[in-house]
């Protein structure tokens, strides 16, 4: 049991120590004391209101917590993204219902863009204190808070508290009620907080309660609405009387001329969320199509997956957090909400498996509007805000502390916020990613194509013409360098696994002209530039004396789990011995040369690999997960390999967190580390659990 202690002064959670819910527009971190921890509106990409995870004195937060010692537990609601904290005491225990509205496939109405945090005591008495303390634009912006008569809860005289900043103004409201006959209606009383002596720019607001069995209170957090009713409207006692009517008629009569996206605040409008929220998630993930073996932690994945779609674009985030570091106070920090090619096929790719067809449709139709607009050398772009712009750039917040003291914190923009939000031109660094050669994606991106040829809307023969002259691109660059996967920043080589999925995007688009009967107009040099291709990786990317595939034809001595895609895209049967011999270097320990330590697979040896970025960093999830699928692939002609695969497997379920969710790297002590949640983790997670579950029953 985690036992806490609360204190004013409450350090950093851990990162893994956290659920993650959304709205599929944006999403929030829950921390295992009750605090959201992260939390970015209107938008995934939007500035931060909450950002507690990288600085815990003035990033801002909105918490809940028990005044006395307590444990806690932290869950999911059954094939839910609906999250539920409890805390437990001997006095009492006490529940906290966090997520984000949306509203089932029946519902007209609009989103609401709501936070909403339903506290309920189950048993006993429980002490508790409320914060929510706002830091608007990244901790950079002051405001003011004010408390003001909330019009929108009917039946009462009620305030809330209302926080304006330059761009952004928010409202805290709540409703409180008794469950249970005999029980009072708890009384909830907002107060100012002043938090400026931990840099805040603004006061917060706060409150104490004291909850017994039966007592309930759901606060919501909202972007304010514009003033929805004239004062000659308000419902209260008084306006009833001089007009002569019952309050609950001038109450009806005022809810039907509000907006739908402002309605009346009411406990009978909160549980309609609450269940049409929980009936969304529940319907979304009964159209798996996955009867395999891990079920529970394939489902979980999914749903996580669900959470970084921004739906209005189609567009998938790598992450929906920021800058959490790779290794704790270490410099690798990166902004991951953006829409990367590579990452958003292969989450695709791991949708479609599933049966997840609409969301590969939506993707689709988002990167093929990406098309249209190529650069003007016909390349695409590694990535892509979430609303389809192009230009991003890279700056420091250095006024903010970084998680446990991991700088720089890292962001990326598009030029119009960096104007919008006045940043100067010492913050930014460079261009970051986004300027990147990075030739792999066309391979990923055609796989993606390629596989939803299968399962989704057929290609029209405009966009094949597109699709057409990005194999044509491919052709004319296959040659060059580039930086990869990882996103070096040192100098451009010929890197392995960028080879490998050139070679990709190549056979793909012949995959796609003949399956199809679509015109091919440069076939032939289609096939030449895949065939010669493939040779030249096997004779540049070889090294016959360590018997392995180096990471670029300059380094072929240094080691690349990346390698480890050959059999996964059938470039390479998985029973090649050369394929076989680069596997089993790379199951070695780093003190023997290899990549693999307690199971956990390394991206590559940063002592040995000039990255041009520096610091340390942890065994990645990705590269795990990846060695899993390649030994579940090798193993099925060599047993002993498959065997590992099921405990390698087995043994990286454990490193998901409490709520089975998962960081994108591990630290040596078992930690998660970098952003959470990473969607790669969770696509090569479902991925390596299909066709693990597929060749042990295949095998049986």
């Amino acid at each position: 049991m985690n036992v806490q202690n609360p204190t004013q002064d409450r350090d950093y959670i851990p990162i893994s120590d956290h659920g993650l819910i959304g709205n599929l527009r944006t999403a929030a971190l829950v921390s295992l004391d009750g605090s959201i921890e992260s939390y970015c509106i209107p938008n995934f990409d939007s500035p931060s209101v909450f950002a507690r995870i990288l600085d815990k004195n003035k990033g801002g937060h909105f918490s809940i917590t028990p005044t006395v010692p307590f444990t806690t537990k932290q869950n999911y609601l059954p094939s839910s993204n609906v999250l539920q904290t409890k805390f437990l005491n001997d006095k009492g225990v006490v529940s906290i219902t966090d997520f984000l509205p949306r509203q089932d496939g029946e519902s007209t109405r609009p989103l609401l863009f709501w936070l909403i945090r339903r506290v309920e005591v189950i048993r006993g008495t429980v002490p508790l204190r409320v914060e929510c303390a706002p830091a608007f634009n990244y901790a950079r912006d002051k405001h003011t808070t004010a408390f003001v008569p909330d019009d929108s809860i009917q039946y009462c005289k009620q305030t809330k508290a209302l926080f304006k900043s330059e761009n952004l103004n928010l409202d805290l409201r709540f409703v409180a009620e008794s469950t249970l006959e005999n029980v009072p209606t708890p009384k909830v009383d907002l107060e100012y907080l002043d938090l400026s002596g931990k840099g805040h720019l603004g006061p917060a607001t706060s409150c104490n309660l004291v909850l017994s069995e039966g007592q309930r209170v759901t606060f919501v957090l909202r972007i304010c609405p514009e003033e929805t009713l004239s004062s000659a409207l308000r419902p209260d006692q008084e306006r009833a009387n001089k007009l002569g009517v019952s309050l609950e008629k001038l109450v009806a009569g005022a809810s039907k001329m509000r907006p739908k996206n402002d309605p009346a605040l009411t406990k009978e409008l909160l549980d309609n969320i609450f269940v049409s929220t929980n009936s969304y998630w529940n319907a979304w993930i009964r159209k798996s199509t996955y009867q395999g073996s891990w079920k529970e932690a394939v489902h979980r994945s999914a749903l996580a997956l669900k959470l970084l779609i921004f739906e209005p674009t189609g567009a998938v985030v790598a992450s929906p957090t920021f800058s959490l570091p790779e290794y704790i106070g270490g410099t690798r920090n990166w902004d991951y909400r953006a829409s990367w090619i590579r990452d958003s096929s292969f989450t695709l790719y791991a949708l479609i498996r599933l049966g997840f067809t609409q969301e590969a449709n939506a993707y689709l139709d988002f990167i093929f509007e990406r098309l249209k607009n190529k650069n003007p050398d016909g390349s695409l772009q590694i990535m892509y805000t979430i609303h389809g712009g192009k230009d991003l750039e890279e700056i420091e917040l250095n006024h903010l502390d970084g998680h446990k003291g991991s700088k720089p914190v890292r962001l990326r923009y598009s030029p119009f916020l960096v104007v919008l939000m006045s940043l100067t031109r010492r913050d930014r660094i460079g261009n970051g990613a986004a300027d990147h050669i990075q030739l792999d994606i066309y391979g990923e991106l055609m796989d993606c194509i390629y596989l939803g040829q299968k399962f989704g809307r057929p290609l029209s023969y405009d966009t094949w013409v597109l699709v057409r002259e990005l194999v044509d691109f491919v052709v004319a660059n296959y040659k060059e360098p580039d930086l990869s996967i990882w996103e070096v920043r040192g100098k451009k080589r010929h890197f392995t696994y960028s080879k490998i999925m050139l070679w990709v995007a190549i056979d793909r688009g012949l995959r796609l002209a003949e399956k199809r009967s679509l015109p091919c107009p440069r076939r032939n040099e289609w096939l030449a530039a895949r065939d010669e291709l493939y040779e030249q990786i096997m004779q540049k990317a070889w090294n016959p004396n360590l018997e392995v595939f180096g990471q670029s034809y300059e380094e072929t001595d240094v080691l690349d789990s990346s390698v480890l895609i050959m059999p996964l895209v059938f470039f390479m049967t998985p029973s090649d011995p050369r394929f076989v011999s680069t596997l089993k270097h790379i199951l070695r320990t780093p003190e023997r040369g290899g990549l693999t330590s307690n199971n956990l697979v390394y991206r590559y040896d940063v002592n040995k690999s000039d990255d041009g970025v520096g610091g340390e960093e942890g065994t990645f999830g990705l590269c795990t997960l990846w060695c899993v699928e390649a030994l579940t692939r090798a193993g099925e002609y060599e047993r002993p390999l498959l065997q590992r695969a099921v405990s390698m497997f087995e043994d990286f379920l454990l490193y998901s967190n409490h709520v089975g969710l998962c960081t994108e790297e591990i630290s040596e002590a078992g930690d998660g580390l970098g952003n959470a949640v990473q969607g790669f983790t969770h696509v090569t997670l479902i991925s390596a659990a299909y066709n693990l579950s597929k060749t042990m029953a295949a095998l049986k």
